[in-house]
């Protein structure tokens, strides 16, 4: 069985050398002091978002249709949430993309080569 990381159902990623870095979620709160008073007071307001990152390598036989690709990703940072479906089969739900980034690209002998990163903000963890 072929198992691909997907994106909203979307198999838009090469699998080798893909990798997902997961942080952990981050926590708010509130705190505030009173002018002559020794302390202060904290209200803590819960688990809030996480970051992950994804990075990896996309490959085509040529510019044109390596435009075509990285056209069809950036369509998701599009400001709403989508899901993210690892290899493994692990899904992140509810994750918004804020950077697509192509960090080089190589001409190769079978086509074009381009590798990026990705960031993720997982709004509810």
């Amino acid at each position: 069985m072929n198992v691909r990381t997907m994106l909203d159902g979307h198999a838009l990623f090469d699998e080798q050398g893909l990798q997902i870095e997961i942080a952990s979620p981050s926590r708010a709160c509130i705190e505030r002091s009173v002018c002559g008073l020794d302390g202060a007071v904290s209200i803590d307001l819960g688990t809030r978002t996480r970051e992950i990152r994804q990075h990896g390598t996309l490959h085509a036989a040529g510019r044109a249709a390596m435009r075509v690709r990285i056209d069809a990703i950036s369509a998701f940072m599009d400001g709403d949430t989508h899901t993210l479906t690892a290899a493994s089969g692990q899904e992140y739900e509810n994750i918004r993309m804020d950077v697509f980034e192509q960090v080089a690209e190589h001409v190769v002998g079978s086509g074009v080569l381009v590798e990026y990163r990705i960031v993720y903000r997982q709004l509810g963890v």
